[in-house]
């Protein structure tokens, strides 16, 4: 009996091996695609909060008294923590033990931070005045700095819940191309709903009525318009996150995975910069070319209502003629995201259509450029107009020039939806699912194209006074 459990004790434990190694090869199942799609619609919330920070923030600083040469300096913040805070995020969510899962306690961290600025940045007028601002002066300091404080905490909330979000999306899809493709296409869709909501909540001036405790001694009407759209920004981020965080299972991590995962014990950047190895030709190009094209785009999204509040409706910050222009302009920000909505959707298609994805590349490449010559043309226009009227349509101007700025905004969607949003993700994912489970994947598409494009705005947030030249060097970079 002694021989027979001797004989038969290396054969159990040879069964165990193999039942070892074949538990190690088994690849994980996808998820069913509504949970996808409830994780993806996290991205209209996050977006609500972006198109308000883009259409509203810039010209709502320059009333608590920050010159409008100086204002670009604030938006620093966001490619500084996108270039610090989506690494380290992405790399501890990663490495995530809590068992509630990798990516949700990262989620919701960023959901309450997001309220929390937006609460700051909303009654940073409200703050300054009752620690002391005089609101006799044009500027007051102690609202800036309240302004300041939640600025730079919304970017780091931002940054914060959409690396998490793209990863746990990519962790539902385990290694399933086409559920990739289409997480990132409902990703991109639902940031298009987000854009419209946000934008056109922005273009709406009597959305404060709904909240009257909103306008105060120190917050005018656009300060309390602004409140009461971050009120509804967020209502949509919590009802959307808390759902994805209650219906999606995200599988923790036990600390022995986490271990065999990190063979050597390298820090988050030595192991980010590292990773550069890893990456081939194809990516190098890809991240590249999107880190260029956002120096394009990031000077336009920075300035085009206050370029439609100062250059087109000729206004100045504080005056009707210049809060009606920023009004119009969150409305074609509106139109142009549901261009980008339409266009995230039909991307393949039109691909096919005009020959492949690389000829729509190049094709939506020279509208970009055209579009982009377009805003220097109707600024001259709107300049003569108010010139040979003797200034009667300063805050009116012409019916042709109104038409042709909205044109412009919807157009814009479509370059923005090839370039920006779509094509990337449909690139990058290609390479990302064939390294899914290799070490580095996730971080390094997640993550690194971003911090190319941060590099770039960080240059283009300090351009200060030259700022009037930003479409010019737009269009260079874009011809280029």
């Amino acid at each position: 009996m002694s021989l027979t459990m001797d004989a038969t004790t290396p054969t159990k434990n040879n069964n165990d091996k193999v039942s070892s190694l074949e538990l190690d090869n088994v690849q994980p199942v996808s998820s069913p695609l509504r949970k996808l799609v409830v994780v993806a619609s996290i991205a209209a919330g996050i977006q609500f909060g972006w198109a308000l920070q883009l259409s509203l923030l810039t010209p709502y600083v320059q009333t608590l008294g920050v010159p409008h040469v100086w204002s670009s300096f604030i938006w620093l913040c966001g490619p500084i923590s996108g270039l610090l805070v989506q690494p380290i995020v992405g790399y501890y969510s990663d490495r995530s033990t809590s068992r509630f899962g990798r990516r949700r306690p990262f989620i919701f961290s960023g959901a309450v931070a997001v309220a929390f600025a937006v609460f700051l940045i909303g009654y940073a007028a409200d703050l300054g005045h009752s620690f002391g601002d005089d609101l006799s002066k044009k500027t007051r300091p102690r609202a800036v700095t309240f302004f300041v404080i939640g600025f730079w905490i919304l970017d780091v909330a931002n940054n914060m819940l959409q690396g998490p979000c793209r990863a746990f999306l990519a962790d539902l899809a385990a290694g399933d191309d086409k559920k990739m493709r289409t997480a990132n296409g409902f990703f991109s869709f639902f940031m298009a709903v987000g854009n419209i909501l946000g934008y056109a909540a922005g273009s709406y001036s009597k959305l404060h009525k709904i909240f009257p405790f909103t306008e105060t001694e120190a917050c005018n009407v656009f300060c309390a318009n602004l409140k009461s759209c971050f009120f509804f920004s967020i209502l949509l981020l919590i009802i959307l996150a808390t759902g994805a965080l209650i219906y999606v299972e995200d599988t923790p991590k036990t600390k022995p995975e986490v271990k065999d995962d990190d063979e050597t014990p390298v820090t988050c950047f030595g192991e980010l910069f590292g990773a550069f190895k890893e990456l081939k030709r194809p990516m190098w190009i890809l991240m590249l070319v999107t880190a260029v094209n956002w120096i394009a785009w990031f000077p336009f999204f920075l300035f085009d209502t206050d370029w439609m509040g100062r250059e087109v409706y000729g206004g100045v910050s504080g005056e009707k003629a210049y809060d009606t222009g920023v009004r119009v302009g969150s409305l074609g920000l509106m139109l142009n995201a549901v261009v980008l909505g339409l266009m995230s959707l039909a991307v393949e298609p039109l691909g096919k259509l005009v020959g492949g994805i690389k000829r729509l590349w190049g094709i939506v490449n020279f509208i970009l450029a055209i579009c982009l010559a377009m805003t220097v043309l109707i600024t001259k226009i709107a300049e003569h107009e108010r010139h040979t009227s003797g200034g009667a349509t300063i805050g009116h101007p012409s019916d042709g020039i109104k038409v042709g700025t909205m044109l412009l905004f919807a157009i814009l969607g479509i370059p923005m939806a090839v370039r920006n949003f779509s094509i990337p993700s449909l690139g990058s994912c290609s390479f990302m699912v064939q390294q899914l489970y290799r070490r580095f994947s996730k971080k390094i598409i997640l993550f690194k194209s971003n911090g190319l494009y941060n590099c770039w705005t960080v240059l283009y947030s300090t351009e200060g006074p030259l700022d009037e030249y930003y479409y010019l060097m737009s269009l260079v970079f874009i011809l280029y």
